[in-house]
């Protein structure tokens, strides 16, 4: 008589994270024309600002050299956008004033991300005083309007890109804080992460393997739409003075430079102030996309 053993074996291996598994890119811009003009908008303004020495015959102007004959020119085929009241050409500007403004609104990002999403996962974890700690830090800095933080530290470090960047970055990470935290708690009750702790995993261990790979989707979702925003942020502080100093180019010094000129020479401001609403929607055009892609009940409706 022969008998047969049931065996069952216990595996720590993880869900593929959404992020891999439903192609999550692709899906956003499969069929949302929309989201694909945003991302045509976004690779135009990084492709231009990163060549922008080859791609203007202005480079010193963007660059901050002045030209005081050919001040205040209307836009025409030597200039297309103009001239500035020192003779710089605008377009070339725009060019050079990207590197500062799309730079300042990836690097706040990225720094946030960097802070907040392994706090959150901590907290979201291990619960407890840790939780309550961290929480509590969250919430002093959330306390404050996020702008009006943001030109204080401004003000206390002073003028420079290095300080900007700081600034909007300390007022940016307790979002992804919470935001993690907040899917931590739900994906530390699955069986793959009670699995991994029945085995004797280390504690941080199972939060890199198990938890950040799948928190990416929601954070990458919300940097996302974070990104026109920082920009926007950035461009408030150079426009009052606490960013980027002249001659340097950046899209909000140049709008506090060219409102004086506005009624009579708008093409100054006015193009400055249409790059920053124009990537600024682009990357909520491609924020919306993602989250709808990422949304089950959104996915389903498609299908």
């Amino acid at each position: 008589m022969s008998t047969g053993v049931i065996s069952s074996e216990i595996t720590t291996e993880p869900p593929a994270p959404q992020f891999s598994e439903t192609m999550l890119i692709f899906r956003a811009f499969r069929q949302d024309p929309l989201a694909i003009a945003g991302l045509v908008i976004i690779f135009v303004f990084i492709f231009c600002s990163i060549f922008a020495p080859l791609l203007t015959p202005y480079a010193a102007q963007g660059l901050g050299d002045p030209d005081i004959v050919s001040k205040f020119q209307a836009p025409s085929a030597q200039h297309p956008l103009g001239t500035d009241y020192l003779g710089r050409d605008v377009l070339a500007r725009i060019f050079f004033g990207g590197r500062s403004s799309l730079g300042t609104g990836l690097l706040v990002v990225v720094i946030a991300v960097i802070i907040g999403t392994p706090l959150g996962a901590i907290a979201g974890y291990y619960g407890g005083w840790i939780d309550e700690l961290i929480m509590r830090i969250t919430d002093m800095f959330l306390a404050f309007p996020p702008l009006l933080l943001a030109l204080a530290i401004a003000a206390a470090l002073g003028p420079g890109f290095a300080n900007t960047m700081i600034a909007i970055a300390i007022t940016w990470w307790p979002w992804y804080t919470r935001l993690v935290r907040a899917q931590t708690i739900s994906l530390r009750e699955r069986y793959f992460i009670e699995a991994a702790r029945s085995i004797g995993v280390p504690d941080l261990t199972i939060i890199r393997t198990h938890i950040l790979p799948n928190v990416l989707t929601p954070v990458l979702v919300q940097s996302t739409m974070d990104l026109g925003s920082a920009i926007l942020t950035g461009a408030a502080l150079n426009f009052i003075g606490l960013g980027i100093r002249p001659p340097m180019a950046d899209w909000g010094n140049m709008i506090s430079q060219g409102r004086i000129y506005f009624i009579e020479r708008p093409w100054f401001a006015g193009s400055a102030g249409a790059a920053i609403f124009l990537v600024t929607l682009a990357f909520n055009l491609v924020g919306d996309a993602l989250r709808d892609a990422s949304d089950p009940k959104t996915r389903r409706g498609a299908e």
